[in-house]
């Protein structure tokens, strides 16, 4: 007998976040008296079916123990690592023996935390009959300067932006393919800055699931103000 799919939810939280100019990392810091990562662990796990939550944390982690998650028997951790792609295998093999090298996983950044309930639905009813998967992302709408190779940084050349998209987060692939294309990318040395990379590493084309512009990342002292603000509007 064969079972649907099922949906799991790995938000990595090992990083450190040196852009905020912070001795907290950026996932700890608060907006509206809660911890940054709360909210979006709140989010999502609040508005998706999710069979369960792996979230991979620093081993000098000592903030964790007063997040609200560190209650939430929805969520697990386990310890991630120096990269992205570190935290983000390691969570997969921490799951092994619950979930299914067919099941969904979505990975999601700890500091994004204007997720949109619509577009997180939106993202799962694209893909689910999908061979691939994909992820959230948004056309460029800026126009795109190419700098030259000089100490002062000059214009070299006009980039055109008509089929450019930023990628966002949440990204979504079975468990297995990602697993294999994250070992293989960091093998190999790729440079892996996402789960989509990965997989386009591995011969794999991701879909585009275009996404709220404001699904912004918490990187620098001024994204919290507006992150704060987009989280009023909500």
């Amino acid at each position: 007998m064969t079972t649907s799919p099922k949906y799991w939810l790995i938000v990595p939280a090992a990083g450190i976040g040196k852009r905020m100019q912070s001795d907290v990392p950026k996932q700890y810091l608060k907006l509206d008296n809660r911890f940054i990562l709360d909210i979006t662990l709140s989010r999502l796990l609040d508005h998706a079916d999710f069979s369960g939550c792996m979230v991979p944390l620093s081993a000098q982690d000592q903030w964790w123990p007063d997040s609200a998650a560190a209650g939430d028997d929805r969520v697990q951790t386990c310890t991630g690592g120096s990269e992205r792609a570190d935290s983000v295998l390691s969570a997969l093999h921490a799951l092994e023996g619950q979930a299914d090298e067919n099941d969904w996983v979505l990975v999601h950044d700890a500091a994004r935390p204007c997720i949109h309930p619509d577009d997180l639905a939106n993202l799962i009813d694209t893909l689910s009959s999908h061979p691939v998967g994909g992820l959230l992302a948004t056309p460029v709408a800026d126009t795109l300067k190419q700098a030259g190779g000089g100490a002062i940084p000059e214009v070299e050349a006009t980039v055109d932006r008509s089929r450019l998209w930023r990628a966002l987060t949440p990204q979504m692939f079975r468990i297995g393919a990602l697993k294999m294309a994250l070992e293989n990318s960091l093998a190999e040395r790729q440079p892996i800055t996402d789960e989509s990379s990965a997989m386009e590493f591995s011969g794999n084309m991701p879909v585009l699931v275009e996404g709220r512009p404001d699904n912004l990342k918490i990187t620098v002292p001024a994204d919290l103000a507006l992150a704060g603000f987009v989280l009023s509007r909500l």
